[in-house]
């Protein structure tokens, strides 16, 4: 038969087996797909000089995003991410297809580029700053006691 202490020793076991388990689990990385790219078949099946916009779309699928000019070209981009427990996510690799057109309207060039290919840039934020944030509450309400006219409040 078991005695308190037995079994308090055998409840505490588990719920450290417990514990350690579901610590293992929750560092275990966690993988993420973003996007499409078209397989290297499908691509095979779009002729250069001869294929249009449209009958790309009809053969490999909507783009992830297109040209800033509606005739630049097709970007087709998938990035696969991993999040590993409380770090920020990492890139682990990102194919881009670039499928450019020519002044007819026809495929010009197909182009694949990967992670490796790419290079960083960097965003710069530039936002204009408001001459509020520089003056407290009590600044700006103190600034504006001289500026405040009672006849113009009045209508006169």
């Amino acid at each position: 038969m078991f005695t308190f202490t037995q079994l308090k020793k055998s409840t505490t076991r588990f719920a450290l087996v417990a514990v350690t388990v579901g610590a293992l689990a929750a560092c275990s990385a966690v993988y993420r797909n973003h996007g499409y790219t078209p397989t290297p078949d499908e691509l095979n099946e779009i002729t250069v000089g001869v294929d249009t916009r449209d009958s790309v779309i009809e053969a490999v699928g909507a783009p992830s995003s297109g040209g800033v000019l509606d005739e630049s070209g097709l970007y087709y981009v998938a990035t696969r991410m991993r999040h590993y427990g409380p770090r920020a996510p990492q890139i682990v690799s990102r194919e881009l297809v670039a499928i450019s057109f020519n002044q007819a309207g026809t495929v010009k060039n197909v182009e694949r580029f990967g992670l490796e290919d790419g290079r960083v840039v960097t965003l710069q934020r530039r936002v204009t700053t408001s001459s509020v944030e520089s003056s407290t509450f009590l600044r700006q309400l103190l600034g504006n006691l001289g500026n405040f006219n009672p006849a113009a409040a009045l209508g006169q």
